[in-house]
């Protein structure tokens, strides 16, 4: 069964995301969405086994499973977006910035 964090994390990891990480966002879904050249894309949700986001000007659903397999601690999550984001940025040939 697919895990579910509290709202309190959820909405924590989003602002941080949506915020902070705006950049990533797009890196993550032009490398794991349908179309490389989406200049918009939001993280909208995540759960146990993967992220969401709305991506470019149709407002896209995007999934995108954890690269690590399910996780259940709060702790796991950055640890899974970082793994997407060093993804995003090896198949676009980008170079990462240090984490």
């Amino acid at each position: 069964m697919t895990h579910v964090f509290d709202p309190e994390v959820r909405r924590a990891v989003l602002a941080h995301m949506n915020v902070d990480h705006r950049d990533d966002n797009v890196l993550i879904a032009r490398a794991f969405g349908p179309d490389a050249a989406i200049s918009t894309a939001e993280m909208t949700g995540f759960d146990g086994d993967g992220g969401e986001w709305i991506i470019g000007p149709e407002a896209e659903a995007l999934r995108v499973p954890w690269l690590g397999g399910p996780i259940a601690e709060r702790a796991e999550v950055r640890r899974e977006i970082v793994a997407l984001y060093d993804e995003a940025c090896r198949r676009l040939n980008v170079t990462p910035r240090p984490h």
